[in-house]
């Protein structure tokens, strides 16, 4: 991974102090590098950690100022992007699947973990514009057992997606952003963070793309601290930092963002279709 490297998070000598800028995270392993190192800087960010769907709902309702929303919640409101800083993927992403127990145009009811809205969206899109299927929608919490045993497949994502061993639950899973890429030849972003118009300076944005930068120079520490001694497990979760995982957010990507968001609305998930406006750096 080839990042461009930002200026450090510190202010420079003579530099006015920033406002706290109170960040709305998400609580998976796919979140770590975008936010590594920011609690060494309280003053600049206040961090809370919760799921995306909850993400969303808090900058709503003002509670924080500057979210790691679920891409499809930017048509929600008059939101503006930190730039070049995404959760995304150029391909297979692991964390993000449906889990069948039919091929999947047999696929008559489908279970959804729907705490990611983006992923339900994006699960939408592909029953319509790729596999050719209608199946009714179910929402269940994200357990596969339970969720297979009233559907024919399920939706899961984030880290109970990436710890699943399909074959030992019968299944195949079929990762979405594998699918995104075969369908639309763009990769797909998940996540960014997102504000409303002046919520973040540009010393705030710089200091975001800082901290993605400097996870993404400490993949294999944030995926050591993840597994807890269980090397497997952590080397798991490398290969999906390292491997699956994109961390800006250039031409390609917004191209991407903005395919999903035309088809999003265009299956009447949205209901209507947004610039993508990006705070000054």
């Amino acid at each position: 991974m080839r990042l461009a490297a930002r200026r450090c998070l510190a202010a420079r000598p003579g530099q006015a102090n920033v406002t706290a800028l109170r960040l709305g995270a998400v609580s998976y392993l796919n979140t770590k590098p975008l936010v590594y190192g920011l609690e060494a800087y309280p003053d600049r960010f206040a961090v809370r950690f919760d799921v995306p769907a909850r993400c969303a709902t808090l900058l709503q309702e003002g509670q924080v100022d500057v979210g790691l929303i679920p891409a499809i919640e930017y048509l929600a409101g008059e939101y503006w992007i930190v730039p070049d800083v995404a959760i995304a993927s150029d391909g297979e992403i692991a964390s993000v699947a449906v889990f069948t127990r039919v091929p999947i145009d047999q696929v008559k009811t489908l279970a959804l973990d729907v705490s990611s809205r983006t992923s339900v969206a994006l699960t939408r899109v592909l029953c319509a514009r790729r596999w050719g299927i209608a199946p009714s929608l179910v929402a269940a919490a994200p357990d596969l057992s339970s969720m297979l045993e009233r559907a024919d497949a399920a939706l899961l994502i984030g880290d109970p997606a990436l710890e699943i061993d399909p074959a030992r639950h019968g299944v195949t899973k079929i990762d979405l952003g594998s699918e995104w890429l075969a369908l639309t030849g763009l990769p797909f972003v998940y996540a960014m963070w997102t504000g409303r118009a002046g919520a973040a300076s540009p010393a705030h944005c710089r200091g975001l793309q800082a901290a993605r930068d400097r996870g993404a120079a400490h993949l294999a520490a944030i995926a050591r601290d993840y597994a807890q001694g269980n090397q497997p497990r952590e080397d798991r979760a490398l290969r999906y930092l390292r491997d699956n995982l994109k961390y800006g957010l250039g031409e390609r990507e917004a191209e991407g963002l903005r395919r999903f968001h035309e088809l999003a609305n265009g299956i009447g998930l949205a209901p209507s279709l947004q610039p993508l406006r990006f705070y000054p750096e």
